[in-house]
């Protein structure tokens, strides 16, 4: 009788699927951080997680877990090393909050090339003369550049395409393995890329250090618009605040941060040029559900001998075939 460890608050919908499977044991953890859930892993057999980190300690106490599924795409908190090392699933949903993304990096473009914080205070506390600043700019006939020409990339070029913009993507894994079909052309060298951009637009993983730093807002027009709904981490906040602060970045709109919840005192806070969310690009009510959905299904289906090779982040290291 498998037992399940539930990490973070789930949709309603997916409590009722696991609740209702049959000789399946669920405690559930609605508390978002490692130590609530930790004390609980040692007799956990499968752990549902959210975004709080699963650290190699944690995963080291867990004495009898065979799976984690990952409410989401992404799995950067947690330590893929030591679940190989335990030969322990990691499974991640398919592709269910990627359209959610896209609508709200769409959001953001829009928002911040038309200055929308701005526009809204002008009204509310004044001066309505704000506006002869021409500060709004029109999208059509403006260049933007997606870094990451993923399933959220995609989506994005296809929702801001309808604005009349010139689209490019920079992906150099998808460049090696053959590009998508489509309108959208790719950039072969970024550098080359942030200087023909007006807007630029963030999906990409993050990886060990910042893809965007001090060197490539050097780079960059004088007063790009730039969207970041990836990861904190992907941009390097110091620079970019110094971008901003000298004008180099003229608006941004931010869904990350490299500290989450970021600090109150952060600086991009000081910015009314600046969208801020808390990292709610794919927590919608419609993604949160179908992320519960898919996150319990995978266990479930773990345990029934019918898991989907490709949802398992790890399956070379634990000898699964695709099927």
């Amino acid at each position: 009788m498998p037992h399940v460890l539930v990490a973070g608050k789930l949709h309603p919908l997916g409590r009722a699927l696991l609740d209702a499977a049959p000789g399946v044991s669920v405690r559930y953890i609605e508390e978002v951080s490692e130590e609530s859930y930790a004390p609980y892993i040692d007799t956990a057999d499968a752990l549902l997680i959210r975004t709080q980190p699963m650290s190699a300690t944690t995963i080291a106490q867990a004495r009898q877990l065979k799976i984690v599924s990952r409410h989401g795409v992404g799995y950067d908190a947690v330590d893929l090393t030591a679940l190989n090392q335990r030969q322990i699933a990691l499974a991640v949903c398919g592709d269910v909050n990627s359209t959610s993304v896209a609508e709200h990096a769409a959001m953001m473009i829009l928002a911040a090339s038309k200055r929308a914080l701005r526009a809204d205070k002008s009204v509310r506390q004044g001066p309505w003369d704000w506006r002869n600043g021409l500060e709004s700019q029109d999208l059509r006939g403006r260049n933007l550049l997606l870094l990451g020409y993923g399933r959220i990339g995609r989506h994005t070029a296809t929702m801001m395409g309808g604005f009349g913009l010139t689209i490019r993507a920079y992906d150099p894994y998808l460049l090696g393995q053959g590009w998508p079909p489509g309108p959208v052309t790719p950039v072969a060298d970024l550098a080359e890329g942030l200087a023909w951009a007006d807007i630029i637009s963030v999906s990409v993983p993050r990886a060990g250090k910042p893809l965007i730093g001090t060197a490539e807002f050097a780079q960059m027009k004088d007063g790009v618009v730039l969207v970041n709904t990836a990861r904190g981490g992907v941009v390097d906040e110091t620079a970019l605040i110094a971008a901003l602060s000298s004008g180099k970045v003229g608006a941004a709109g931010l869904d990350v941060f490299e500290q989450e919840p970021p600090a109150r005192d952060n600086p991009l806070a000081g910015f009314d040029q600046v969208l801020l969310s808390p990292h709610i690009a794919g927590v919608t009510d419609g993604a949160a559900e179908r992320m519960a959905l898919g996150s319990a299904q995978n266990i479930l289906d773990f345990f029934a001998g019918r898991l989907d090779p490709n949802l398992i982040v790890n399956k070379e290291m634990l000898h699964v075939s695709e099927t």
